[in-house]
């Protein structure tokens, strides 16, 4: 239980880092070797396995959804340190070309080996994620429609 609360304030805290716009917090805490998945078929999706292209990827998601903000509702956590198993719900707002407004609800299975996350797999709404990306492509910014980052 007292195990459960670190990892869930470690959890929190690296989402409060990425709020505040430091991403590199999200890839400090990745361990060797690791799996990032966002599933679909956009500029945000596919699969990552190295630090450089987690880097790439998270300066997408600065260009693409500046300022986006992640409310975090839920963080589950199951196992001992040497497979912990993480749910996060999320959500994630940040403003659009346009004065819109980009909201979507965010789930992200996570497993850690000894504080360290080696697999990530991230879900949303595909369809209000493709509205957004359509958006911003239209204001001029053809990084969302890019081909997704992977490695």
């Amino acid at each position: 239980m007292v195990y459960a609360r670190i990892v869930e304030g470690k959890v929190r805290a690296t989402f409060a880092e990425i709020n505040a716009g430091n991403y590199t917090a999200m890839i400090d805490s990745l361990g060797h070797p690791f799996v990032y998945r966002f599933h679909g078929d956009h500029a945000l999706g596919g699969r990552r396995t190295t630090r450089e292209a987690m880097e790439k990827w998270w300066q997408r998601v600065a260009a693409l959804l500046p300022s986006a903000q992640f409310t975090i509702h839920e963080v589950i956590v199951r196992g001992g340190p040497w497979r912990t198993r993480v749910a996060v719900r999320s959500t994630v707002r940040g403003p659009l070309p346009g004065g819109s407004e980009y909201r979507n609800t965010v789930v992200q299975f996570m497993t850690l080996r000894w504080g360290k996350v080696v697999d990530v797999e991230t879900l949303e709404d595909l369809q209000e994620l493709a509205r957004a990306l359509e958006k911003v492509a239209a204001a001029g910014n053809p990084e969302a429609t890019a081909a997704a980052i992977t490695d």
